[in-house]
């Protein structure tokens, strides 16, 4: 749903509503039936679908080998060196990953939203019930992308100061201020 029918206009028709995406374009009718086809050919597509379509992918395979990088960079698994500056560092590349991967969401997502947006306004004999608004997906889109970019950015500021690097923080022991009765 990257695209929805809209609902804009003097008449409003409710019976069909249409639902268009990246993979296929689906019709809902008004008795809860839906009915989806794939897109038939990927070179008769637009340039915005393809090119959105591809952002996606790399975005998901960024994201998963950001997953893979974090998990070993994390302070708390036994995986990998054991060495912190080097924990450290592993964690900043899987930050580095989801930043990545939360851009190439956004500019997906923004490339699709700009084109419903251009169509939607653009001087056509089409009604402008029969056009297509914002679907529910570019919105969980930029909201996706703004998380990975954000948890990327924190997973980025684990590195340690250069002043601390490799070094173990010890709880030191205090000097027992309790009095000690005879």
């Amino acid at each position: 749903q990257w695209r929805q029918s809209s609902y804009a206009g003097d008449a409003i028709i409710t019976a069909v509503g249409l639902h268009e995406g990246l993979w296929m374009s689906c019709a809902a009718q008004s008795t809860g039936q839906v009915q989806c086809r794939l897109h038939d050919s990927l070179l008769s597509l637009d340039v915005h679908i393809q090119t959105s379509r591809a952002l996606m992918v790399i975005s998901l395979l960024l994201g998963f080998f950001g997953i893979i990088v974090s998990v070993v960079g994390m302070k708390c698994t036994k995986v990998g060196e054991e060495d912190p500056v080097t924990k450290s560092r592993i964690a900043v590349a899987g930050g580095v990953l989801f930043i990545l991967s939360g851009l190439c969401t956004l500019a997906a997502v923004s490339l699709y939203a700009t084109q419903v947006t251009y169509e939607f306004f653009r001087e056509s004999t089409v009604p402008i019930n029969a056009r297509y608004e914002f679907g529910s997906a570019l919105f969980i889109g930029w909201g996706a992308a703004s998380l990975s970019v954000l948890g990327g950015s924190l997973l980025c500021c684990s590195c340690p100061a250069k002043e601390r690097r490799g070094q173990q923080y010890y709880r030191q022991s205090q000097p027992s201020t309790a009095r000690e009765y005879v």
